[in-house]
């Protein structure tokens, strides 16, 4: 198993969460979020237009994040993309080189449409989405850990206007690419309220289940 969905409401963790996963099975992590907020510091014309939505607390729009996440996937697909001088699947490890597994996306799709549009990219690379991991935490937990997060980060979005609106817009449009991928068969879901070992903890459990199973089936 190589390519993983991490998912859940703004709060819950599964930055934190994926970049643990990412380093702990050798996969490349991919978040939409750090793409887009790339973009804004370095006051590119896509991120100048994120920025305003962003601070609003709206979905950005597909015709700005779904390039982003095309630029980062299809380096390794059989259309690399000729500006790029970086690829992200590289790394150097003890000084040679090395290609992760697989990849762990964080923070898209956020609707049915970018989750078809997510199988596309994968089918178009000959590889396909193995397993999507949701976190699960309770509204008001959800509440107090972007207050937390926003007394550290700084992070413009985090006033609680904007935290109230983009749970509300998670619940309306993103709940239901959990109905998606349950139907698909590759969601399985995780209790995210304890501390962040203890979410770990379940995640690979669940990661760890699904590699055995798959290595069983191929025997």
């Amino acid at each position: 198993m190589a390519n993983i969905v991490i998912f859940g409401a703004p709060g819950v963790g599964k930055g934190t969460q994926a970049k643990l996963l990412a380093e702990k099975y050798d996969l490349l992590h991919i978040s939409t979020g750090d793409l887009l907020r790339q973009e804004v510091q370095m006051q590119t014309p896509v991120g100048q237009r994120a920025q305003a939505i962003i601070n609003r607390g709206d979905l950005v729009g597909d015709d700005i994040v779904v390039p982003l996440l095309d630029r980062a996937l299809r380096l390794r697909s059989t259309h690399p993309d000729p500006d790029s001088q970086i690829d992200p699947w590289d790394r150097q490890i003890h000084g040679a080189p090395h290609r992760p597994e697989g990849c762990i996306i964080d923070g898209f799709p956020r609707t049915v449409p970018q989750a078809q549009t997510l199988e596309f990219l994968f089918r178009r690379m000959k590889r396909r989405i193995d397993l999507v991991l949701a976190i699960e935490v309770s509204r008001n937990e959800l509440v107090r850990r972007i207050h937390e997060r926003a007394a550290i980060s700084g992070r413009t979005d985090d006033t609680e206007e904007v935290i109230r609106h983009r749970l509300d817009l998670y619940d309306r449009q993103t709940q239901p690419v959990l109905n998606y991928y349950r139907v698909s068969g590759l969601l399985v879901s995780v209790d995210g309220s304890g501390e962040i070992p203890d979410t770990n903890t379940l995640l690979c459990r669940v990661i760890d289940s699904k590699r055995k199973k798959q290595t069983l089936n191929k025997q």
